[in-house]
């Protein structure tokens, strides 16, 4: 056999590239009225069979089929017959070595993904598909995370129990608190709340949970198996594989037909582990090696997705495309993206822009990894640093804003400005211009549109949490969860006013709390769960965010995306604890308003701020983000409470 060295420099030479560089786009096992097409590629390979099966997870093959060696190490097989509904392997001979193998462009499966199924896709729709499609474009972005596993599971979210932690949970209309027809959850609760894209953590095939087990089990599900093919364990049904893809397109709808766009958080930058179906049909081409042939791991996760080998990014973009146009997905999130290279995400764009209208689908990514990863020739990984080199849609999640506002990331006890921190109130200003040309340093961030302002997610500490570790941390008096409340609004006031694109982990509106568990990727679901009581004990709360999200809708000078936004911003002042911003408010939409002052104080005592010439209405303020509907006036000087935001609006001169 070859060593990882051989296999390396074989890939690497230009003769590879040249002969296996291929441009066809049937791989996998397509089935139709017309026949059945099953195309693997696999240079590597001296010989492949392909064997059929009744069962996805038990009994030997019912016939083995030698298939044909075609140009650029393409291997096929067609038949007249369809064959949907059918399980399939591979048997690869590698210099005289034989290895099984499921199809990596596999488009369904059987339980835990062992067996690839061949599908006629056609027949996986539900009805209405041919019709379906996203909501409006809307002006602005709020994008809410879920977990499809943890949204539905506790009891009371009044879903069915037979759905509880499946896809057809977010098919269910009109639930409501432990069933009491008064207090909503699910999609009305969603709509109330007034969120616009719902992103969905990985929904493909992964490789950490069971499907045949205990529907107990939980994993946030960035173990990637098959990744053109959805995770059984959230089908009422793992074992027909024809199941889980119709529920996963019946829960897309249903999105859809509530008002919705659907986000795919997609991990293209490693596999559940090195013996998948990437390595066994084509040795060592899709990882990426050190010289001495070890696998590079700066994913943390054992392995690295070499994307900058044209195959391997071919591979992912067409995954992408094909998740888009089968499964209408509305945007994609790219788990740590700084692992794929610049030129493969652009790409990406290009191709989603040439096939759906410019920017009509959302792309965004974490511009980080665990380590560098070294890639071949030449390509640049998609890093924060490296942002200018993307296009103007593809977005970033700001992790400085973030951190700003909240605290370290990693250290619990460090704190941002809205939980004691000092020293922060210049990054809260150019948190809210998206970092469009900071005071010190350009990060080359050409417009809003590439970043995410958000300050939590999936990973480690809630917001909730991190504001326990850190206001009057381990206690519980009436005095410590006021504080955090309001730490909490200021936090809320914050990200949402700023420019970039609005992103919050599912919970956060209602004080999620994970019982302090900083990375629950694999704890219990009773950790994990989408606390549907928890959200009604906090509804002050969740109404705060309701009405920041309402008023954002109503502020153009924030939900401008475009390069020239930076410009929309008139004025900034920042002292002790304190820092405000002048907005040009103006715009092709309507508004109330023709300028916005936004005034963020963290001081432990009330104070005065100094407002610009003129009258201004309060529309929001540490406590009500509603005033906007009835507002009082402002002139002059305001008194502003510790601990909280002040969105001012200036109206349109009277004409004539």
């Amino acid at each position: 056999m070859k060593t990882v060295k051989e296999y390396k420099e074989w890939y690497r030479s230009p003769e590879f590239e040249k002969n296996y560089t291929c441009e066809q786009k049937d791989f996998g096992a397509l089935c139709s009225e017309k026949g059945s097409v099953f195309k693997l590629w696999s240079p590597a390979a001296e010989k492949v069979t392909l064997q059929l099966y009744k069962k996805g997870n038990k009994g030997d093959a019912f016939l083995k089929i030698p298939m044909e060696r075609e140009e650029k190490g393409v291997w096929g097989y067609c038949t007249r017959e369809n064959l949907h509904g059918v399980y399939y392997d591979y048997v690869l001979s590698f210099e005289g070595k034989e290895v099984t193998s499921a199809d990596p462009w596999a488009r369904a499966c059987g339980v835990n993904g062992k067996r690839s199924m061949a599908v006629d896709l056609s027949r996986t729709n539900p009805e209405g598909w041919q019709e379906d499609k996203a909501p409006a474009y809307q002006e602005e972005n709020v994008i809410y995370e879920i977990h499809v596993g943890e949204f539905s599971w506790h009891k009371s979210g009044g879903f069915p129990e037979k759905y509880r932690g499946t896809y057809k949970a977010l098919t269910c209309a009109h639930t409501t608190l432990n069933n009491d027809g008064i207090h909503p959850t699910g999609l009305d609760y969603l709509k109330e709340l007034g969120v616009t894209h719902i992103q969905l953590m990985p929904v493909f095939d992964y490789g950490s949970v069971d499907e045949a087990g205990d529907r107990e089990q939980f994993n946030w599900g960035y173990d990637p198996v098959n990744y053109n093919v959805p995770e059984g364990s959230y089908a009422t049904d793992a074992e027909n594989g024809e199941v889980r893809i119709r529920e996963l397109k019946e829960m897309i709808q249903s999105l859809h037909r509530n008002g919705f766009r659907v986000i795919m958080d997609v991990v293209y930058n490693h596999t559940y582990s090195m013996d998948s179906c990437f390595q066994r049909t084509m040795p060592w081409y899709y990882y990426r090696t050190k010289e001495d042939g070890t696998p590079e791991n700066s994913s943390a996760c054992g392995n690295d997705v070499a994307s900058e080998r044209t195959m391997c990014g071919k591979y992912i973009l067409e995954s992408v495309l094909y998740w888009a146009e089968e499964y209408h997905m509305d945007g994609f999130r790219f788990d740590l993206m700084g692992l794929l290279d610049v030129e493969l995400l652009n790409a990406i764009r290009k191709a989603l822009d040439e096939k759906f209208g410019k920017g009509e689908k959302l792309m965004y990514g974490e511009p980080w990894a665990a380590a560098s990863s070294p890639m071949e020739g030449g390509a640049k990984p998609a890093l924060k640093e490296n942002i200018g080199l993307l296009d103007e849609n593809v977005g970033m999640f700001c992790d400085n804003l973030r951190d700003a506002v909240k605290g370290h990331v990693f250290e619990g006890e460090l704190p941002g400005f809205v939980n004691g921190g000092k020293g922060l109130e210049k990054d809260i200003v150019n948190g809210v211009r998206a970092w469009c040309k900071p005071e010190k340093g350009d990060m080359g961030i050409k417009a809003p549109s590439q970043v995410i302002s958000y300050v939590s997610a999936h990973d480690n500490w809630t917001l909730w949490d991190k504001l326990s570790l850190t206001i009057e941390s381990g206690k519980d008096s009436r005095k410590a969860i006021r504080d955090r409340l309001a730490a909490n609004r200021l936090a809320a006031g914050i990200y949402m006013t700023c420019q970039g694109n609005l992103f919050f982990l599912s919970g956060e509106e209602f004080a999620r709390t994970k019982d302090g568990v900083e990375n629950s990727y694999n704890s219990s679901r009773t950790i994990n769960r989408m606390d549907w009581e928890r959200a009604y004990e906090n509804t002050e709360l969740r109404r705060y965010y309701q009405g920041l999200i309402a008023l954002r809708k109503k502020l153009p000078g924030l939900c401008d995306k475009t390069p020239g936004a930076e410009k929309r911003i008139l004025m900034e002042r920042t002292g002790k604890n304190m820092a405000a911003v002048l907005v040009d408010n103006t715009g092709e939409k309507a508004s109330e308003w023709e300028q916005i002052y936004l005034i963020y104080y963290a001081g432990r005592k009330r104070t005065e701020a100094e407002l610009p010439e003129g009258e201004w209405e309060i529309l929001a303020d540490g406590e009500n983000s509603f005033l906007w509907k009835n507002p009082e006036t402002a002139a002059g000087k305001l008194t502003v409470s510790k601990t909280s935001v002040r969105i001012l609006g200036k109206r349109k001169k009277a004409e004539g």
